[in-house]
């Protein structure tokens, strides 16, 4: 069997950057390379002619998450559109669904890199630059008015990582609605008058 041409190798590379970026957002970044190379349909050694090593693979398929336009509305999270205000909630109500609980392979790399980079600093510091330029997108499309969208965007990742740590549970669907009503209930306290009694 002849060696794969440059433009079938630079397509191979893109399948499996793809793919772990994919296998690590839904399983973690201990996901052996073996396993995959296997989920890419590539040998295991096929790997060492593509990356330097797996820290290298992680720090391409965390820029991917960030950087595929498929990751900003994968399936089943549609791109928010209309005035802000009205994508601002659809965004929140995506973002805390069932459906995202359930994918995270095609969920927020927000949440999804969040656990493992915080378990390897090393990783992190490689990794962090385009981490955190992720991190303030995702707060813009929140922000409102003088809130820059920090604090809502932790309280969605928040509540998805524990919807997901007790999936199966009662709990996890009510951690959802919980952040669901914080977040959108403050909108609609602050657009009603406040009564003041002297």
């Amino acid at each position: 069997m002849g060696r794969a041409s440059k433009a079938q190798a630079q397509e191979n590379r893109q399948y499996v950057v793809a793919t772990a970026s994919r296998m690590f957002r839904e399983k973690g970044t201990a996901v052996s390379i073996a396993d995959l190379m296997k989920a890419s349909g590539l040998t295991h050694g096929a790997f060492y002619k593509q990356f330097a090593s797996k820290e290298d693979l992680v720090d391409k398929a965390i820029a991917h998450a960030f950087e595929d336009p498929a990751a900003h509305s994968p399936a089943g999270l549609e791109e928010p559109s209309g005035d802000h205000e009205t994508a601002r909630r659809t965004l929140i109500d995506q973002y805390l669904s069932i459906w995202h609980r359930d994918h995270a392979g095609d969920g927020c790399p927000v949440s999804g890199f969040a656990a493992d980079l915080g378990r390897e600093p090393d990783q992190a510091a490689r990794s962090q630059r385009v981490y955190i330029n992720g991190v303030r997108s995702r707060a813009a499309r929140l922000a409102t008015g003088d809130d820059d969208g920090m604090a809502q965007l932790c309280t969605m990742v928040g509540a998805l990582v524990l919807a997901r740590a007790t999936r199966g549970n009662p709990i996890s669907e009510e951690l959802l609605q919980a952040a669901r009503t914080a977040l959108t209930m403050s909108d609609s306290d602050q657009s009603e008058p406040q009564h003041h009694t002297d």
